[in-house]
């Protein structure tokens, strides 16, 4: 079998950086460090509508169970008129990452 060494620079563009995958992860995950997201927020993070985000995340039992402040989880439910909904950021997005699947496989049922 014949074999070719190649020496190769490629170029990164101006204004880019290259960052260990795992790096990255944790600038990700401190990006969220202390934030709490709205209701809006959470819209545009999984682009879906807060209807439907209502409907299939935050309203079936087996995720309320989770979610409720209540029950020891991030996510606060609103109580009364004015109040808003607030969601712990890092554990909103790890929910969402890992239940993936049933999330976005649910579609009210």
């Amino acid at each position: 079998m014949q074999q070719l060494q190649v020496n190769l620079t490629i170029p990164v563009p101006e204004g880019y950086v290259m960052v260990k995958k795992v790096e990255l992860e944790e600038l990700k995950y401190e990006s969220l460090s202390g934030i709490c997201w709205t209701m809006t927020d959470l819209e545009q993070r999984i682009k879906k509508k807060r209807n439907w985000i209502k409907d299939n995340v935050l309203f079936p039992s087996k995720f309320r169970e989770i979610l409720d402040t209540e029950n020891g989880g991030f996510v606060y439910y609103p109580k009364g008129i004015g109040e808003h909904w607030s969601f712990h950021a890092i554990q909103m997005a790890n929910f969402i990452d890992e239940n993936y699947s049933l999330i976005f496989g649910y579609e009210g049922k």
